[in-house]
């Protein structure tokens, strides 16, 4: 060899060798070393070798001590190199040779740097872990916690493994008091925690060095919100250790903490489990060694305190809700009901409830449970009791001012209830009374008792106490008294005004009324306006009508269009009993544009009705007119004025309305209605408006087409077969002469007035309204002449003749000058 110190011309004569028998290479790899004792590769590459050779032979064979020589003869140059120390220590772990390997693994830890070490560990603990020997096992991982302390979690689990409950313990609150910790499992601190109080309450015979109650109650102050489980798990350790009595003890002292609903029901359930165990051990037991009588009285106590344990539960749970929020006064309530039948207990509940609730932190109304004291004490008779009790509501702070009234209220009530009447106004009277301090009624700042003189509640009762028990005058003073501090409502006004009135004193009366209605504004004044006029009109009629008209357009004034119905028919009421019936119909003139546009047309209606009533129907075609320029639309309502001309005129005004609102049912309401009353030419006038509306408004090819078909009645196919023999031409111009041929036939072929349905009548008004009538020009009618004239009189049939005879110039009266 040229350069024997070159690794890389070692290298390619071992390769060159490979198919060489083994003794002849490995003695090549040890020339090589000889030379080359520090080569890494040459090592590495000799001991794979030489591992490979004793693979599958026993590992009794000699040659396992050879290999093992070598690797120690390596390990003379090698020792700072972790993956030989691996794959050495991994050797001697498959021949199972414990004690020569543990020795080996430390030998690397002591050869190896610190930085190495966490590459040997994990075969080194895994190596511990393979083999039954929990002493060598646990002083390996405490060297390695030493090294990695975020890796207690993997010892304790161990320890749980081979039955160190009370070292996995230790470690375990070690860990759970370390703030810096981390799991590597990603656990919470409460989850350790968990883990903790489980094991030591499951194993307390075995766990000895922990003061388990102590470690328990530590994590009761910390985890708040998982205290059911905690509670739970301090009892089971007790049950565990046999100290039942004292398991018993945490569960009362458990249910009487807990602050959540779910807590109380964990703790509960555990708790009625046990008490339900003991039973049952209880009767298997006496079963097996037969029942003496201590057996007999030990088990009915332990029933006995079962059912007292289920029947605790609902006051249990009402203590678990105040816990959370004492303040509750609907809970206060319901647990004096769960004390029903025991007075002593009600009492103290209620004591505690009014000692315990703050006003300003109540929820709910905190004076119900001063009253509910107080009617307790009068269901029992103790009357001064109850009176003492409300005394001291009456001087309690409250929040809300109704809250004071009430009380007071029922200061009141229940005198009226004992027939106490003078007493019952005198404490009215006491709380209605001004104060040394006024203040106002929403001043959060002042206390309840200067603002409780402006309770509405308390006057209200004082009002009905004077009306029923005083005299007139002290019930007038109440209600002026009312009036003065501006808090009367509606009704308040009303009541005043029909007391004085059932007193006869009307004018006092009216005056109430004013008052309030100074108070208010529109909508609450609605009420009172309309007792007013109701009760005015009612006294006065037509005697005061000039006041009567006043206060109407008084309350008209700045009415709101809602409620100015009502008022405007009892104006107009007024005005048709007492009054002009000018007078009434300009009410109702006005009262169609002061309502809303939703009752215009009942209003409408209301006044055409009126109109018709007192001045005839004639009179109501101004109003028709103006109603359907108002509303919109058209009807036959002309029809029933009387006259032919009114309804004629509003018809042919109809058709300049959209297309959408001239429907067939309107063409054919015209066209009975022109049989009915017309004659031959306004028929034709009809037909004409018809077509033209048609014509305006239906231009498309396919209507007039339809249409065509329509009238023609034979004329069915396609376009071209309306005129036979001429396909050439446009489909547009065969449509327009075709159109033109049938208005010819159909106005050729239009029936004569002999043969027609057409009923002519003659008009039965008076020779003065014809003359009227006559004098109106109606711009839209057509001028026909003096021969069509006599043609149509040459048409009329049964013509009658009639004796004719001069008729006095006064019956024509202004006609006889024309």
């Amino acid at each position: 060899m040229r350069n024997q110190f070159s690794v890389k011309c070692w290298l390619r004569y071992i390769e060159f060798k490979q198919g060489s028998p083994k003794p002849r290479l490995n003695q090549l790899y040890e020339r090589a070393l000889k030379l080359l004792p520090c080569s890494y590769k040459l090592w590495y590459r000799y001991l794979k070798a030489r591992r490979a050779q004793v693979k599958h032979r026993c590992v009794t064979d000699p040659a396992y001590e050879d290999v093992n020589n070598c690797h120690e003869r390596a390990f003379v140059f090698m020792h700072k190199m972790p993956r030989l120390w691996l794959d050495y220590c991994q050797f001697l772990m498959d021949q199972g040779r414990v004690t020569h390997t543990r020795r080996t693994f430390d030998r690397a830890l002591r050869a190896l740097p610190i930085t190495q070490h966490s590459r040997i560990w994990p075969l080194y603990l895994r190596f511990l872990r393979s083999h039954p020997l929990p002493e060598t096992a646990v002083r390996g991982y405490r060297r390695f916690l030493k090294l990695s302390p975020e890796s207690a979690e993997e010892y304790i689990e161990y320890l749980k493994s081979s039955d160190r409950l009370d070292e996995a313990a230790q470690r375990l609150a070690t860990v759970v008091n370390d703030e810096r910790f981390v799991s590597k499992a990603g656990k919470s601190n409460y989850q350790l925690w968990h883990e903790l109080c489980d094991l030591i309450s499951q194993n307390p015979d075995k766990v000895q060095s922990l003061n388990v109650d102590a470690i328990i109650r530590g994590g009761l102050t910390r985890f708040t919100d998982q205290l059911g489980k905690l509670w739970c798990s301090l009892a089971d350790y007790y049950i565990r250790s046999g100290h039942f009595e004292k398991a018993r003890d945490v569960y009362e002292e458990a249910i009487r903490t807990v602050m959540t609903v779910r807590d109380f029901t964990q703790v509960f359930d555990s708790y009625a489990q046990f008490e339900e165990s003991m039973i049952a051990a209880k009767m298997e037991t006496a079963s097996e060694l037969g029942r003496e009588e201590e057996d007999d009285v030990d088990l009915e106590l332990r029933l006995a305190r079962f059912e007292q344990l289920i029947s605790r539960r609902p006051l249990l749970l009402n203590s678990v809700l105040l816990r959370q929020n004492p303040h509750h006064v609907h809970e206060w309530h319901k647990r004096v009901a769960l004390h029903q039948g025991r007075p002593r207990e009600i009492i103290n509940t209620y004591t505690e409830a009014v000692q315990t609730v703050d006003p300003f932190k109540a929820t709910g109304k905190p004076h119900t449970l001063w009253v509910a004291f107080a009617k307790f004490y009068e269901d029992n008779g103790q009357l001064d009791d109850a009176r003492v009790i409300l005394e001291k509501a009456t001087k309690v702070n409250f929040k809300q001012v109704d809250d004071l009234a009430s009380v007071w209220c029922q200061c009141g009530e229940l005198e009226l209830r004992h027939e106490n009447y003078d007493e019952a106004l005198r404490l009215l009277r006491k709380a209605t009374a001004l104060p040394a301090r006024r203040a106002e009624y929403f001043d959060g700042s002042e206390p309840v008792q200067n603002r409780v003189y402006k309770s509405l509640k308390v006057w209200s009762m004082l009002a009905d106490l004077e009306e029923s028990l005083g005299t007139f005058q002290s019930t007038k003073a109440v209600y002026d008294r009312i009036l003065d501090l501006r808090i009367a409502t509606p009704q308040i006004v009303i009541n005043y005004a029909m007391f004085l009135e059932e007193h006869k004193y009307f004018e006092e009366s009216f005056k109430a009324y004013e008052r309030g209605i100074s108070l208010f504004k529109w909508p609450n004044v609605s009420d009172i306006w309309s007792t007013y006029l109701t009760k005015f009109i009612a006294r006065y009629g037509g005697r005061k009508l000039e006041r009567a008209r006043d206060l109407f357009e008084q309350a008209l004034d700045g009415c709101p269009p809602k409620y100015a119905k009502t008022l405007y028919l009892l104006y107009a009421q007024l005005e048709e009993e007492w009054g002009l019936a000018r007078h009434a119909m300009a009410v109702y003139e006005r009262a169609t544009r002061a309502v809303e546009p939703a009752q215009q047309y009942d209003m409408f209606n209301i006044y055409i009705k009126r109109a018709a009533e007192i001045y005839g129907v004639t009179h109501t075609r101004g109003i028709y007119q103006k109603a359907i320029e108002v509303a919109g639309g058209c009807g036959r309502t002309g029809i029933w004025v009387g006259g032919y001309g009114g309804a004629s005129q509003l018809m042919s005004t109809c058709p300049a309305l959209p297309p959408t609102q001239t429907t067939g049912a309107f063409w054919q309401t015209w066209k009975d209605f022109e049989v009915r009353h017309g004659n031959e030419d306004t028929v034709k006038e009809m037909l004409r408006i018809r077509r033209s509306v048609q014509a305006t408004y239906n231009t498309q090819v396919n209507f007039m087409a339809s249409q065509m078909l329509k009238v023609s009645g034979s004329a069915t196919g396609t376009v071209s077969d309306l005129a036979p023999g001429q396909s050439g031409m446009d489909d547009m111009k065969l449509l327009e002469q075709r159109a033109e041929q049938l208005a010819a036939e159909a106005e050729r072929d239009q029936p004569l007035r002999a043969q027609s349905k057409i009923l002519f009548v003659r008009s039965d008004a008076s020779r003065e309204e014809l003359a009227e009538l006559a004098q109106q020009v109606n711009p839209e009618e057509i001028q026909l002449g003096e021969d069509e004239d006599e043609d149509e009189m040459d048409l009329e049939p049964n013509e009658v003749r009639l004796e004719q005879q001069s008729v006095p110039a006064a019956v024509f009266g202004s006609l006889k000058e024309d």
